[in-house]
């Protein structure tokens, strides 16, 4: 009697676990793979108030920093006219 893996005999790959279960088996494997990455890569975009991150709008930016005195109003209106080309 030969004990294996062999095609010959009757015993191939189709009657490993009982058929289709190491496919099953491994196919579910896939599935929760793909779903941890999905999950832990989507988290990167939720910043810490629980809300979806964005980018900031960049006359608001030059505006904030025209408030602050960190640019004069000269700047402020030269990074408007830039940004609305």
């Amino acid at each position: 009697m030969m004990y294996g893996f062999g095609f010959g005999n009757g015993h191939g790959m189709g009657n490993f676990f009982g058929g289709g279960m190491l496919m099953m088996g491994l196919f579910w494997i896939v599935i929760i793979v793909a779903v941890v990455y999905f999950v832990r890569n989507s988290n990167n975009s939720i910043d810490r108030n629980g809300g979806r991150s964005f980018k900031e709008d960049p006359i608001e930016i030059a505006r904030q920093r025209y408030a602050k005195g960190e640019i004069s109003k000269e700047e402020l209106q030269e990074i408007k006219e830039e940004l609305r080309k």
